[in-house]
């Protein structure tokens, strides 16, 4: 093994051994699954039948509204007083109560309605309540305007358009996910994390340098090894720690996602128990609850439909190069400086494109094939957050190899670079330097 094999080994034996390295390998995959799955579980395991009474002087609703899983409806007929007095049980959630206008006034009544509760109701109950009622007061006005409601509730069930997105040179291409919303989000989450990833191993390299530069550890190192193969070992030592990490990271996620596939969502959302919800509500009592499942089991054959095969390799690839460049940049730096008050004035000029090219994200996604969008994505400095950001949305297969090209040319330029900082910064101490010095060392 040569010398900067060793020192790869070095860096990537002692990181991956750090108690740190192992919780967050573990931490990650169940952080990023949590967010998925826990609001889901959370909102079917607390799941609590809320009753709801409604008191309707206009006969409009009455009988009509839809219950669901968390909301009961009950219809009652007295005065306004003695309702009241039934939110005193603790089973009884909310009264609704709909006045009767005057002239059977629809339009008047609807503005009267009250919603009266021991406590403040929560906004889905609310909301929910709100657009049960807006459905029965349409019916009634398009019945007193001789408009057949049912006719026009078939025709509410029959219209739903779905537009589906397909570039002629991907049509009949089923392997390949145009869906726009899956895309947004999938670009925005890569990229995302690309620019977290860089800036956290480039820190770790610099702050390595500057750790062995200021208790003389590296003055022992230089007398064996050469300043570029240090900077190089450790550079791809603490790269292949990210890898590591990133790989742990997608097989634990995976694992966790699958599983959650074949219990929950198929509990839950299965085509068997959409049916079979069908089959109990003909009328169409079910209908939200339909359309929610309905809406579910298509996220989820939307995200299975992701080209994953080009999705984690070309992010395998931009990390890797990426990091390479940012990293060789981050050792120069911790090279040049004896602490990390004087890494401030460098680190912030060397980041700006990694951080300019975060903020066109948002930008990148409105326009993903933009003249701005093409050129960063090929300009090394921004091309692993752009380039991610725009690959789900089907990148021409000229432009990404062009990307690739130039970050591989971008992080060999760079690196020569950083070296020539490297291996004269790494010797000097207690000497303040500016960029003006730095330039004179590029010159030696």
């Amino acid at each position: 093994m040569g010398k900067i094999g060793l020192i790869i080994q070095r860096e990537y034996l002692t990181r991956v051994r750090k108690r740190s390295f192992i919780i967050m390998t573990i931490l990650g995959p169940l952080l990023m699954a949590g967010f998925a799955i826990v609001p889901v579980w959370l909102a079917s395991a607390n799941e609590t039948i809320r009753s709801v009474l409604v008191l309707d002087e206009t006969g409009v609703v009455e009988s009509q509204l839809n219950s669901n899983p968390s909301i009961q409806f009950s219809y009652i007929r007295s005065s306004i007083e003695e309702a009241k007095k039934r939110l005193a049980n603790p089973d009884v959630y909310a009264l609704v109560y709909i006045p009767k206008g005057q002239d059977d006034n629809l339009i008047v009544t609807q503005r009267s309605i009250k919603l009266y509760s021991r406590e403040q109701v929560s906004l889905n109950v609310k909301i929910y309540i709100e657009n049960q009622i807006e459905k029965q007061f349409e019916r009634a006005m398009l019945k007193a305007n001789g408009v057949d409601k049912d006719l026009v509730a078939s025709i509410e069930k029959t219209i739903q358009v779905t537009i589906q997105n397909v570039p002629l040179e991907q049509e009949g291409n089923k392997d390949v996910s145009n869906d726009v919303e899956v895309s947004t989000v999938l670009g925005a989450v890569a990229g995302g994390l690309i620019y977290f990833f860089i800036f956290l191993f480039g820190s770790q390299v610099m702050r390595g340098v500057i750790e062995e530069k200021t208790n003389r550890i590296v003055e022992v190192i230089i007398s064996s090894v050469k300043p570029f193969q240090l900077m190089m070992g450790k550079i791809i030592g603490i790269a292949l720690v990210g890898l590591t990490q990133f790989l742990l990271w997608v097989v634990l996620t995976a694992g966790l996602y699958t599983a959650f596939l074949n219990t929950v969502v198929k509990e839950k959302y299965s085509a068997e128990k959409i049916e079979m919800l069908m089959q109990k509500s003909p009328d169409g009592t079910a209908v939200d609850d339909i359309d929610q499942m309905i809406e579910n089991q298509m996220m989820v054959e939307r995200i299975n439909s992701i080209n994953w095969a080009l999705i984690i390799p070309c992010f395998i690839f931009y990390f890797l190069g990426g990091y390479l460049l940012y990293g060789a940049m981050f050792a120069a730096v911790g090279g040049a400086v004896d602490n990390d008050s004087d890494t401030q004035q460098f680190v912030l000029p060397i980041t700006i494109p990694l951080i300019f090219s975060f903020i066109m994200a948002q930008t990148v996604l409105n326009d993903p094939t933009g003249v701005m969008a093409r050129w960063l994505s090929i300009i090394p400095l921004t091309s692993p957050i752009v380039m991610m950001v725009r690959l789900p949305f089907q990148v021409p297969v000229w432009e990404l190899v062009l990307s690739m090209v130039m970050l591989v040319l971008g992080f060999i330029l760079t690196t020569w670079l950083a070296g020539k900082i490297y291996r004269t910064g790494i010797l000097m101490y207690g000497k303040r330097v500016t960029w003006k010095e730095m330039g004179r060392w590029l010159r030696y």
